[in-house]
């Protein structure tokens, strides 16, 4: 008997990001499966009495996007949470908390983020004394666009026994002012000082957070994503569990853990891969740096204009190392957060000899663990090859580069920037990219971050119709693969998820122009007409 497809898309570009496949005209979706590829007139026998047929208009269908960066659970919050984002100034900042703290209920904590103080040129930088005033009863935080600082109220730094007398933190900067007294900015691991202290949201508040967030991502066709953890994340798993087990996850979701759960993972043998095509755990994260926002990425060179200051090391490179040889001998795989040159070099140093013990341990598996690093921002050129030779997966934010190109130039100069955000130069090395968006520091939105790897322009024009390092841009097509194919490769889901090929699961988008065919500028015009995940629509726009 002749199986009817449920899902049939006719009449457009259907682009599989599968290189042994080539193009093709029409998909046909049974179930939860791709049941054929190919053209119209081959696949009108699987049309049936109960079909819907979605005639393309000559639009292009690519497989679903996956996010391979993104803090979502956070994301979720913040949508509960106050934003200050596109603030102008400090003062802003702390209009924006007195307007806010009305509808906080008293002994709750004041809770938001967003502010980027590098676009502050005038006026106070972040104080707690400004928060104070605003707030002079709660307990305030706000979260740095690159959740690398935080700015905090008296009232928090109190709660937290925060004073002059705290020593420092490594890998952390506690901001002093001239009598030693905090500022209310903490950095980096400085921000466990305050984060043990401060209520975390419950399990409740955190599911109906993800649940209501979850359909933002259809928007934009987003359909998988790998969920970045950090330290005393203890319930974002807890979440998705609950979530998965009530039949409500309607998102893939790879998880990280903090690689503070090292040793618990090891004790029950958990191993990467762990899970099934909705809930599955992916790598230990680690931090072996800060950020260039926070003026914490650990740099070979000094920063312009700060003699002492090189950054910030989080993980020194021993005890990063012996973690990482417990989890890889453990079966699970790294995800390691570094920004700097400085940090990249360690970084590539530790997973050198990660990969040399795997190979000593005997017959290698038939799929090696896929170590990555996550941001991988600043390389010198000795070590850019290094990452494909080791066969570790970069996992880059393109949106990263348009936004962070101004403050590239001025903390790291033109001369180090030259390595900065390095696409071109790592897939020709022979690298795999997957691209995210590191959200809620940015836009998760994909077209977004295929329009800046693909220009090197933010959506404004800056820094001008000659982009910034243009011999680092990528092509359409490679954007597209590095949001589709290759993040299936690094949670290792490649055999069924990732391209549009027959018997691979059915997640799909159906974007509204052609982006394959446009000007690189119209990408930004483009939208997302419809979503599939499983073979169901989930998103639909204008068809």
């Amino acid at each position: 008997m002749q199986l009817h497809a449920d899902l049939l898309f006719a009449g457009g570009r259907v682009y599989s990001a599968d290189a042994d496949a080539g193009w093709a005209n029409a998909v046909a979706v049974r179930g939860d499966r791709i049941l054929a590829v190919g053209r119209p007139l081959d696949l009108d026998e699987l049309r049936g009495p109960l079909t819907r047929v979605i005639n393309l208009h000559g639009r292009l269908i690519l497989p679903g996007f996956t996010d391979s960066h993104i803090h979502f659970t956070d994301q979720a919050l913040r949508a509960r949470q106050l934003d200050v984002s596109g603030a102008r100034s400090a003062a802003e900042v702390a209009e924006r908390v007195r307007a806010h703290a009305a509808r906080v209920a008293p002994g709750r904590w004041l809770l938001g983020g967003g502010y980027d103080a590098n676009l502050w040129p005038d006026g106070p930088a972040p104080h707690r004394s400004l928060l104070d005033a605003a707030a002079p009863d709660l307990p305030v935080r706000l979260d740095s666009k690159d959740l690398h600082t935080i700015w905090v109220n008296s009232v928090a730094l109190r709660q937290a026994g925060i004073t002059a007398a705290t020593p420092d933190v490594p890998g952390g900067v506690i901001d002093r002012d001239a009598v030693g007294e905090p500022t209310g900015v903490l950095r980096d691991q400085a921000i466990q000082c305050l984060a043990i202290h401060q209520p975390a949201a419950d399990l409740a508040e955190m599911t109906a957070a993800v649940r209501e967030a979850t359909p933002g991502l259809w928007a934009k066709g987003l359909v998988a994503i790998h969920n970045a953890v950090v330290p005393h994340d203890t319930l974002v798993l807890p979440a998705y569990q609950a979530l998965h087990q009530a039949g409500e996850l309607r998102l893939r979701v790879l998880i990280h853990l903090p690689v503070e759960d090292l040793p618990h993972a090891r004790a029950i043998g958990l191993q990467s891969g762990l899970g099934d095509a909705w809930l599955r755990l992916g790598s230990i994260k680690i931090f072996a740096d800060g950020a260039l926002g926070s003026r914490t990425a650990s740099m070979f060179q000094p920063y312009l204009g700060e003699p002492h200051n090189r950054g910030v090391i989080t993980t020194g490179s021993e005890e990063m190392l012996e973690q990482a040889l417990t989890a890889s001998a453990g079966g699970l795989s790294l995800a390691i957060h570094a920004i700097g040159d400085r940090a990249n070099h360690d970084v590539l140093d530790v997973l050198a000899e990660v990969r040399r013990q795997e190979a000593a341990r005997g017959q290698p598996p038939v799929r090696p663990l896929r170590h990555r690093i996550e941001h991988a921002q600043c390389l010198r050129q000795a070590d850019l090859p290094r990452l494909a030779q080791l066969g570790i997966i970069a996992s880059v934010q393109p949106i990263h580069c348009t936004s962070d190109l101004r403050i590239a130039d001025k903390y790291w100069g033109r001369e180090r920037t030259g390595g900065a955000y390095a696409f071109r130069d790592l897939l020709d090395s022979g690298a795999r990219l997957a691209f995210g968006s590191d959200g809620p520091v940015e836009s998760y939105d994909p077209l977004l971050g295929i329009h800046a790897a693909v220009t090197r322009r933010r959506p404004d024009g800056v820094p001008g119709p000659d982009g910034w390092h243009t011999e680092q841009r990528v092509t359409v097509a490679e954007a597209i693969d590095a949001y589709t194919r290759w993040p299936a490769y690094a949670a290792g889901e490649e055999d069924y998820r990732g391209t549009i090929t027959p018997g691979k699961v059915a997640d799909l988008v159906l974007l509204d122009q052609d982006i394959l065919a446009l000007e690189p500028e119209e990408i930004l015009n483009t939208r997302v007409a419809m979503t599939v995940l499983d073979g169901k629509v989930v998103w639909e726009n204008g068809l």
